[in-house]
Parts: structure tokens; sequence; C-alpha cells
């Protein structure tokens, strides 16, 4: 009799994995998985074609230990870029995980402004490889916040998109309501170095209920785009005012002149 049960169960146990298989199967016929960087048919979601892989380009090793400026030599662990001895910034580490252009850039348009929400996973794996110590070391991660009214116009956050895939791949709390941007700005895009920065300053706080989750903490914030820094910069003031121990900033591209120096 038990082994009628165990054989009954066994059977039960492959119906139902030849059942999803068959259900998979039918899916990708019906909605063939696309390339995350034009839109050609792939045999994987998440994954590129090979002309938009070709296109990509990671940010690896040597680089500034501070901002994660890519370095053409490797000059020891410890070597500063310039950018960083110059004007220090408020944050403790910064990385990215790909130059901002090609398939990258076009991913990154395609989960901000067409509400490819579904691209914000496979871009989160990206950011954990590149991130790796800083997710090691954070004890919460939260994302650059928008203005209600944006937020409200957009219906999604898609820093908060990648933060929330983030949190859950390396297992670490994820609070999306520790900071606040109080004030309505204009988009980046388009501003000089200065008018970014006048634009962010004070635009960001940390609610006094929500202190509790930044207070004595390692933070991790997370944005979709590095250009200047301005608004990561304004975000971590505001986290640091709170009391947060340091902060780290993780973002999916960055934007970088050909030589490999900030924008």
């Amino acid at each position: 009799m038990a082994d009628h049960e165990t054989n009954a169960k066994s059977m039960g146990l492959r119906g139902k994995i030849r059942a999803r298989e068959a259900f998979r199967h039918i899916a990708n016929l019906l909605f063939p998985s696309a390339c995350a960087g034009c839109g050609e048919i792939v045999a994987m979601p998440g994954t590129l074609c090979p002309r938009c892989w070709s296109s990509l380009r990671l940010i690896e090793r040597p680089y500034c230990p501070v901002l994660g400026i890519p370095f053409a030599h490797d000059y020891g662990d410890h070597f500063l870029s310039a950018e960083a001895i110059a004007d220090p910034p408020p944050f403790r580490r910064l990385r990215s995980a790909v130059r901002h252009d090609g398939a990258a850039q076009r991913m990154v348009v395609s989960l901000k402004f067409h509400d490819r929400t579904d691209l914000a996973p496979w871009m989160a794996r990206w950011m954990q490889r590149a991130g790796e110590e800083l997710l090691a070391d954070c004890d919460v991660i939260l994302p650059v916040p928008l203005h209600r009214w944006r937020f409200f116009r957009r219906r999604f956050n898609q820093s908060a998109e990648l933060a929330r895939s983030l949190a859950r791949l390396a297992n670490k709390p994820f609070v999306p309501e520790a900071l606040k941007r109080i004030r309505s700005t204009q988009p980046q895009i388009g501003l000089g170095t200065r008018a970014r920065k006048r634009n962010v300053d004070g635009a960001f706080r940390v609610p006094t209920a929500e202190e509790i989750h930044v207070r004595g903490r390692n933070v991790l914030l997370i944005d979709d785009v590095y250009t200047t820094g301005a608004t990561v910069k304004a975000a971590t003031r505001a986290l640091l005012r709170a009391g947060a121990s340091n902060v780290d900033v993780l973002t999916f591209s960055r934007v970088l002149n050909d030589d490999g120096r900030s924008v």
C-alpha cells in the first residue's frame, strides 16, 4: 500500500512537471523572448542578441575605489582618480554595472519611459555583480525617490524597481519610504553641472518617522544612471544628516567620456 501511494505521488509530481514544461513551451511560442536591448527574438528572457551584447561595455576593475571610474592600467587598490581627490563625494563608494551607451542606454530608456518594468530584475542581476562588495556591506537598500507628482504621472519609480529586485537578490531590507523628494525639480537632462547641482540642492529629506531605518545604518542608494552625480550627492547628504553611518551608491549605467572620465 505504501509503495502504491509513493508511486502515485511520484507520477503526480512528474505529471505536474510535464504540465509546467508544456505551458512554458506554449508561452514561448505565443510570447517569444525578446532582446532586452532591441526587441529581436532571443532564446531566453532578459538576454541580449549578439549585436546588442557586442555594444555592451561592462565597467570592471581596475577602477577608482571611490568613484568607480575605470583605469586603463592597474595602479593598485588604493590609487584614487583625480576627480575623487579634487572633489571628494559625500558618499563612500560608487559602482555602476555598464557604460551608458548602446544597448545599456536603450534598456534604461525602455525601463524609464516605456514602462518596461520587466527589465528591472535582469538589470539588477548585472548591478548585483558590479556592486557585490557594496551589497555585502549594506544594512538597507533604498532608491532615489521621485517627487509625488512625477510618480503620479509615471506610475512607478524606475530606481525603486531596480532597488526592489536587488534587495530580493541580496536578501536585504528594502525601505523605499526612507527618503523623500520634498520639492519638484526639473529633469536633469540637458542641464549643466552647476545647474544640476542647484536643481537638486535641498530636494531630499528623511522623514522623522523613517529615521529608524537610516540612523546608524550602512545605506545602499540605488539609481538608474549616474551622470554628474548631483542627484545622488544631494540624496546622500540628506541621509547623512539623518544619521546614516555610510552611504554607498550603485547604478545600472554610468555616463563616461571616451577616455573613461566622468562628463
